[in-house]
């Protein structure tokens, strides 16, 4: 299944809306993309659409992972943490080997 039509068709997952998401995309290639949005599922939709500029030529992407968080600007700090940080990154791809296996 790629993307919900809403946050109730994903795997019975419900969620709060006023959450922010850290996330990581997969795409067949096995390139990964690295995002933030306050909805998960919309934003997952818009990357398989085209609709975003960098993860527009690796589709189709699938969600392999993400953070979520009360607090906005906890959640961009993570964001650019793990994009910046190589070894942040390196981490949590070791935490979720498998996850990015599938």
């Amino acid at each position: 299944m790629c993307c919900p039509a809403s946050p109730l068709d994903w795997r019975g997952f419900v969620y709060n809306r006023d959450m922010y998401f850290v996330y990581i995309l997969k795409n067949i290639k096995d390139s990964i993309y690295i995002g933030f949005s306050s909805d998960v599922f919309a934003r997952l939709k818009k990357h398989n659409s085209g609709g975003s500029k960098f993860t527009s030529d690796g589709r189709p992407w699938e969600l392999v992972y993400y953070e979520a968080f009360k607090s906005e600007y906890d959640a961009r700090v993570r964001e650019k943490t793990l994009k910046e940080y190589g070894s942040s990154l390196g981490q949590l791809k070791k935490r979720i080997s498998k996850s990015l296996e599938v």
